[in-house]
């Protein structure tokens, strides 16, 4: 065995994989203490059938679809190397066998695929003279890597929906058409790639988060979902996955996705960090990251386990996803919801407005002053209040002589906890309307009515049922589904609604450990800031 092939297997002091700084929020270098987590989630399902190690069975393929740094390749070798060290016993010939028989993968732009090669042959040349393998002839060995197009259709990619206006930059620059996702077929393209008999038994990887939509701002589409789709049609053995949260209860365009993966028994496991930073440190990944493992003979319960401040905030617990139309992410807070449930009351969907509740978008504003308005309105908006003619109002114009509880449809900070989860509520008297920087929470006839429903949202019992289903700073209407639609006739206290619903001591202390109560300033009186929704 050559010297580079023998320094390629010992240990790295320091690891160079842990020093490389992220290319952006949306392309995320996996840390190799993160990879080795997710490695041994496999090795623990796949030695749960018959006591079988993984990484001592040479026939085992391994495909990393959306490979960045190597990492998931390198640790897979390493993991291999030590395991069929006695089937194989010479060091070269089983490096070779590895790494042209077992370890493959596709790059997401050229500069990665040179850095997976050298994370993984130690040469960004696989048939290189610097190369620990001997058995390539070219010199893309098995991490394959070709400039792809976008397929333009009315100004969108019509396979990831990526912006034209955005990404057909020329030949200059990389143009993130990922070729695992750009195809009708992804069994044909992987027959092109590795040969027409290939079949992976284990998909692994940490795709590309989203691209550039072409929306209004910094709109950006989710794409990590399609990555995660072409894996599961390719029907391996086993998928291990890392990608944002975000899926489990919103994001742009994931309902189908979700409801696919909580109907899907095939979930084996989820790995959660809801905490911000936690999973990949100094990354900001707002509603955080997770990992889960699909299993093609399994056919049950998932188990989902959080973890907080680097431990597990209690056992892993094996639920089926599809109880709700989103994850509930914290098993603590499933008997809670239970008990709530079990009422069968109905909800404050049925009050809660949708977006653009009176037709006006964010950066519309009135007049400073109602002065020389024929028939004022007064506008909460963003960051302010204006006034403008009631005949500028686009819909709902019967509601501006409502009460209305209004909440802001974007609630958190940059903080790494989120705590209230709502705004506090604004009362909006008779004679008012708002942009889309609100939500009208509710409609209501008199004063009394509008203020014992905001003193409601306020309750720690309100605002928790909200954090179950909201994920990001985004707090749209169905972020208010689970909590119940009660009698407006009296003031309700967090204590009267746990006595109401059940809820012990255990299941009180969790609610009040996860929202913080709010001030002691009852409502707001002024529009609040407007937070940034990525």
């Amino acid at each position: 065995m050559n010297g580079q092939a023998s320094f390629s297997l010992r240990g790295r002091n320091p690891d160079v994989l842990t020093c490389i700084a992220n290319l952006s929020n949306d392309e995320v270098f996996t840390p190799p203490e993160f990879a080795n987590r997710m490695l041994d989630t496999l090795a623990e399902a796949w030695a749960a059938n018959d006591g079988a190690n993984i990484w001592a069975d040479k026939t085992v393929k391994f495909l990393d679809p959306c490979t960045k740094s190597g990492v998931f390749l390198r640790e897979i070798t390493s993991r291999l190397t030590k395991g069929l060290a006695a089937e194989i016993p010479d060091l070269q010939d089983r490096v070779d066998h590895i790494l042209t028989k077992q370890v493959f993968a596709i790059g997401i732009t050229y500069l990665t695929s040179l850095l997976s090669r050298r994370s993984l042959y130690c040469s960004k040349h696989a048939s290189g003279p610097h190369s620990i393998a001997e058995g390539f002839a070219n010199d893309a060995g098995n991490i394959w890597f070709e400039r792809m197009e976008h397929q333009w259709s009315e100004g969108r990619c019509e396979f990831c929906g990526a912006s034209q206006k955005a990404l057909d930059r020329g030949q200059a620059f990389e143009t993130h058409a990922y070729a695992f996702i750009h195809t009708e077929d992804i069994s044909t393209r992987i027959g092109e790639l590795f040969g027409d008999d290939m079949q992976f038994d284990v998909i692994i990887g940490n795709p590309p988060y989203q691209l550039d939509d072409g929306g209004y701002g910094t709109s950006a589409a989710p794409i990590y979902q399609l990555f995660v789709e072409k894996a599961l049609n390719l029907d391996p053995r086993y998928a291990v996955f890392v990608t944002p949260s975000r899926w489990m209860a919103g994001g742009k365009g994931l309902d189908k996705y979700r409801e696919r993966m909580l109907s899907d028994k095939r979930m084996r496991s989820i790995v959660d960090y809801p905490k911000l930073y936690e999973g990949f440190p100094g990354v900001k990944i707002r509603g955080g990251i997770s990992y889960f493992l699909w299993d093609r003979e399994h056919k049950g319960p998932c188990a989902v386990q959080t973890i907080w401040d680097g431990q597990p905030t209690g056992p892993a617990v094996e639920r089926y996803l599809d109880a709700y139309d989103i994850l509930v992410r914290r098993n603590e807070a499933v008997p809670i919801l239970e008990k709530v449930k079990a009422k069968g009351e109905s909800t404050l969907l049925g009050r809660v407005s949708s977006q653009k509740p009176f037709g006006l978008r964010t950066f519309f504003h009135g007049k400073p002053s109602s002065n020389h308005l024929k028939n004022p309105v007064k506008l909460f908006g963003s960051q302010k209040v204006s006034w403008v003619e009631r005949s500028k109002i686009p819909t709902n114009v019967a509601w501006i002589d409502k009460w209305k509880v209004l909440m802001t449809r974007v609630q958190g900070t940059s903080a790494a906890i989120e705590t209230k989860f709502l705004s506090k509520p604004i009362i909006a008297e008779p004679g008012t309307a708002c942009t889309e920087s609100y939500l009208v929470a509710g409609l209501f006839d008199t004063e009394v009515e509008a203020n014992y429903y905001a003193s409601y949202l306020r309750t720690r019992f309100a605002r928790f049922l909200v954090s179950l289903r909201k994920s990001t700073q985004d707090a749209p209407k169905h972020v208010y589904a689970f909590i119940p639609d009660l009698p407006l006739n009296k003031e309700w206290t967090d204590a009267e609604l746990y006595k109401r619903y059940g809820l012990n001591k255990g299941e009180i202390a969790f609610i009040e450990s996860q929202v913080a109560e709010h001030d002691a300033e009852l409502f707001d009186e002024v529009a609040a800031d407007e937070v940034d929704n990525e």
